[in-house]
């Protein structure tokens, strides 16, 4: 694990405490999801620790400070250099480790749901594998802060069902054994999905618009069921509805700061109030970071797996 340099302008330099995976880590292992230009090509999409350096245009931000941080790359080394608008307290409540996993879905949530697709109180929200990473922290999330709202959700396994359900969700299918569509329509009276947040792509794709509301809003942030699918023009037409793609690493800096600053601003109240909680399926030592891939690629996990890093 290689030291980076000292921080440029903007930024600081953080001792890596704990680092967390994400699928994209896979793809990049993999040598399918390079990092963006620029950015670090260490595998690490978010993690916890503390200020080292402090770079020149910076304000507010003292060495020593615990913080946690959403990143381009570089987050399973033990020192890494990130834009300072990326840089989230570590909330009340919640320990320095768990925090590594706390950057990345919030974003992620916080720029989909209640950014592209403006989810609103009392509407239907269907996010699929609800035991995921950004699943658990969805539910909570809309659960928290559109407390009307219906949550429906996809999941593989009797206990991630009851996780689901514990975290939030009104309704909880088993995409092995149901047709997640009928499940849903039934359950909200013929109405369907306003806001489906999905990260399975081409596999879903015709269900998912099928599924949705009038007026409903596709998001697909995932594409484990494939890239390319079949789009009815015909059943977005009627129901006046939209499709949207969106992903968040190769976002500019100061995009990723709006972003950032608004998943302070909304979610981290929800988190030091107990609303929301990081949920952690474990917690390894980076020297185990081949076991940690294989659970996730195998879909064991419940939430986030944590890494940490040993300085």
């Amino acid at each position: 694990m290689a030291d980076p340099p000292d921080p440029g302008p903007g930024e600081v330099t953080l001792d890596v405490v704990a680092t967390a995976v994400n699928r994209a880590d896979l793809l990049q292992r993999q040598g399918l999801y390079p990092p963006p230009p620029g950015e670090s090509e260490i595998i690490g999409m978010e993690c916890s620790g503390r200020v080292a350096a402090v770079g020149p245009e910076v304000s507010g931000v003292e060495v020593g400070t615990e913080v946690c941080a959403l990143l381009g790359g570089g987050g399973y080394a033990t020192r890494v250099n990130v834009p300072a608008g990326q840089l989230l307290p570590i909330p009340a409540g919640v320990d320095l480790v768990e925090a590594a996993g706390l950057p990345e879905v919030a974003a992620t949530v916080y720029s989909t749901v209640f950014g592209i697709a403006d989810l609103r109180d009392g509407e239907v929200f269907c996010v699929h594998g609800g035991a995921s990473g950004i699943g658990t922290f969805a539910i909570q999330a809309v659960r928290a802060l559109r407390p009307d709202a219906v949550i429906a959700t996809t999941a593989g396994t009797a206990a991630k069902l009851a996780r689901v359900r514990e975290l939030g969700a009104d309704v909880a299918v088993s995409y092995r054994d149901s047709d997640f569509v009928e499940v849903i329509r039934k359950a909200t009276e013929g109405h369907g999905a306003d806001v489906i947040l999905d990260n399975m792509g081409a596999a879903y794709l015709p269900r998912n618009v099928s599924l949705l509301a009038v007026g409903g809003r596709l998001v697909v942030i995932g594409l484990q069921g494939g890239v390319k699918g079949e789009l009815s023009l015909g059943a977005l037409l009627t129901k006046r509805a939209s499709v949207h793609a969106a992903s968040l690493r190769a976002r500019p800096a100061a995009e990723k700061a709006e972003i950032i600053a608004g998943v302070r601003a909304e979610f981290w109240p929800a988190v030091e109030r107990g609303a929301i909680r990081p949920v952690i399926d474990r917690v390894l030592p980076i020297t185990e970071v081949v076991g940690a891939h294989s659970h996730v690629a195998d879909l064991g996990h419940v939430g986030k797996v944590i890494l940490t890093i040993a300085h």
